[in-house]
């Protein structure tokens, strides 16, 4: 792999047009860019790929230039969404690829855990804020998400979307909806297959899933939480772990 140079952004990988799996925006056709490298270390990261060092040597340093033609390239220069996703992508500069993408039309969102604020993050048409539940084994840093608010300012569309898996999972994800009543709130139903180094490609556990997404289900309706949507990850649903798609 290239020495990542400054000003270039690491990537993982650069795929579709195929739907977007799981949020807000689910069922969207999208281009993403996947780029390398994580400041957290989930304990049921799906994303291993892209996260961990031991795969440092397949991610690519590109500039920002060249990760617009491949978009462009996917898409055949039709305008839709581009998905900025990771690892975390809020460590790669993305400023001249949003800017150089809306000039021609595309439209861009990001999702990140909230653990770094970019001043360009102003500049997004979606941020997807994805901070992470006691399961994952991480601690949200509530000061420096109100950064991530601080810095998107009113321009994207700003969502919460939190990974439920336990009853923990579920509190935590109350609390912060109570935190940011200002935000729309999607809940996501654990993918029950952790993935680790050695087999970054296996098979989903569909009935613990099923389960989970059911429990899940019952539990907003039981408490009349009908703000918050539950949707699954279709991508998972119908391929399983697999990369790019």
């Amino acid at each position: 792999m290239s020495k990542q140079i400054s000003g270039d952004i690491l990537i993982a990988e650069i795929f579709g047009p195929t739907i977007q799996g799981e949020g807000a925006l689910i069922g969207l056709p999208t281009v993403f860019v996947r780029t390398g490298g994580c400041d957290y270390r989930c304990s049921w990261c799906d994303s291993l790929h892209a996260v961990s060092s031991v795969y440092r040597k397949d991610w690519v340093s590109m500039s920002s230039q060249v990760v617009w033609q491949k978009v462009r390239e996917l898409s055949h220069g039709v305008p839709l969404m581009v998905s900025l996703s990771g690892g975390n992508p809020a460590i790669q500069p993305f400023e001249q690829l949003i800017k150089q993408g809306q000039l021609e039309s595309y439209r861009f969102a990001l999702e990140t855990q909230g653990s770094l604020a970019k001043d360009w993050f102003c500049d997004l048409d979606t941020l997807v804020l994805s901070p992470k539940p006691p399961s994952s084994k991480m601690q949200s840093d509530w000061n420096v998400f109100d950064a991530c608010l601080e810095a998107a300012g009113t321009k994207p569309e700003i969502l919460l979307k939190i990974v439920v898996f336990d009853g923990d999972d579920y509190s935590y994800a109350r609390e912060v909806a109570n935190r940011y009543p200002q935000l729309p709130v999607y809940l996501q139903p654990g993918n029950h297959t952790p993935l680790s180094v050695d087999n970054d490609q296996a098979a989903i556990d569909v009935e613990g899933l099923n389960a989970r997404f059911e429990w899940l289900v019952a539990k907003v309706t039981s408490d009349q939480w009908f703000e918050a949507r539950v949707l699954p990850q279709l991508h998972v649903m119908f391929w399983g772990n697999k990369r790019g798609v």
